[in-house]
């Protein structure tokens, strides 16, 4: 808006929000603490399977261990990267079941293992937090009943005796009782991270109308203050003008308020030097915003450049990458979608770019009423004198990209 004052409208403290506790970091902090958490157990088996190996058929034991520790790296890998992290954790649990089910084919000397627990019992706790990452609560919770009974009968079998029913039983026992407590832990910590999502997603709903309800406030004032200076005292003038001379005088005071509320339409004109702020400013409030959502956007490094820009065409790139990224935020996906966000100088104007790898969409098929696209983020920065451009595929995520440079002839003038 030409009258909006871009200082003074609400901004979300990014300092406030930086140590929430959210779904997405919750998920980050919980797969890299699994992961470090399974190969600390990884490790202290290897001592046990060299030895228990002499005893069990070499092709067996090498498949099983193999799969078991790749899977294992895979979610060491993918914790850090942020990505696959489901599915190496499921890859896991599942083939912890099947060397659970083919454990008695595996073995050579059936005596050695009487009385003696298998090297599989050190990595059924890892299978049961792995499932609690990975799966949804009902899946995950009969994965930590069966995943502990199949290991009790599998001792049962191969260990033979009052002992070892005894030692099965209390086995089983103890991993229920450590993965439902991990489980129980886990679903009441995404349930609360879930709530502060959503109250922060509300948060920045109300946030945005509140700048639409200032700007158009600070437009009326201005619109208002103009048609009282200007508008009606030019009325009162020709009302009273009786000579040619007066006629003239109520003309030219005509003409001069036609200027003026043209100059005051809402981002008809991009702007007045005199209403223009840095564009660092600009940069510094949008990198406040993304730092405020739930979902990361990495922001790349900064082009020097501290262009002036009309508060107008501040304020509505400010609103249209706002959407961008609320709409990131919103349909591309969780927290293993890379986004990132880049405001530099361009042309002595402006260039700002959110980009993400998430799910993507095809254009052509999004309905009128959506008004997410067409009205926030196109006609906002069009009526700004300024150019957006969406570009999206679905599964290879979405570019958006908003530019405004100057108008050469305005630039002569000023």
């Amino acid at each position: 808006m030409a009258g909006a004052d871009l200082s003074t409208a609400p901004v979300i403290p990014a300092a406030a929000n930086a140590n929430l506790l959210t779904r997405a970091r919750l998920e980050r902090l919980a797969a890299r603490a699994i992961a470090g958490f399974s190969w600390v157990f990884g490790l202290q088996v290897i001592p046990v399977i060299v030895v228990q190996s002499h005893h069990l058929n070499l092709v067996y034991t090498a498949l099983v261990a193999a799969v078991l520790f790749a899977s294992l790296a895979w979610l060491g890998v993918a914790s850090l990267v942020g990505r696959t992290v489901h599915a190496a954790a499921i890859v896991f649990c599942i083939a912890y079941i099947g060397a659970l089910v083919f454990w008695e084919c595996g073995i050579t000397d059936a005596g050695y293992f009487e009385g003696m627990r298998p090297w599989l019992w050190y990595l059924l706790t890892v299978a049961t937090a792995c499932a609690a990452l990975a799966l949804p609560f009902v899946w995950a919770a009969v994965y930590t009943v069966i995943a502990p009974v199949l290991y009790g009968v599998v001792l049962i079998v191969t260990g033979g005796g009052i002992d070892a029913l005894q030692t099965a039983v209390l086995d089983a026992l103890y991993a229920m009782i450590f993965a439902s407590l991990l489980l129980a832990i886990m679903t009441m910590l995404r349930q609360a991270a879930s709530q502060v999502d959503d109250r922060q997603a509300a948060a920045l709903e109300r946030y945005e109308i509140a700048v639409r309800a200032h700007a158009l406030e600070a437009e009326r004032v201005e619109v208002d203050a103009i048609v009282h200076d200007s508008v009606l005292t030019t009325l009162l003038s020709a009302a009273s003008a009786q000579t040619v001379e007066g006629m003239r005088i109520a003309a030219s005071m005509a003409q001069d308020a036609l200027g003026h509320l043209d100059t005051s339409a809402p981002l008809a004109q991009p702007g007045r030097a005199l209403d223009a702020i840095p564009m660092s400013r600009l940069r510094d409030r949008i990198i406040s915003a993304a730092r405020s959502f739930t979902v990361p956007f990495s922001i790349v490094p900064r082009v020097p450049g501290d262009a002036l820009i009309p508060v107008s065409v501040a304020e509505a790139l400010y609103s249209a990458t706002v959407q961008a990224m609320v709409n990131s935020a919103q349909h591309a996906g969780g927290v293993l979608v890379r986004r990132s966000l880049a405001i530099e100088a361009a042309d002595g104007g402006v260039r700002i770019v959110v980009t993400d790898d998430g799910r993507g969409f095809d254009i052509s098929r999004i309905p009128p009423e959506r008004l997410g696209l067409e009205v926030s983020i196109r006609e906002r920065v069009a009526l700004a004198g300024g150019e957006a451009s969406i570009d999206s595929v679905p599964g290879r995520g979405t570019t958006v990209e908003l530019c405004w440079t100057p108008d050469p002839d305005e630039v002569t003038q000023s």
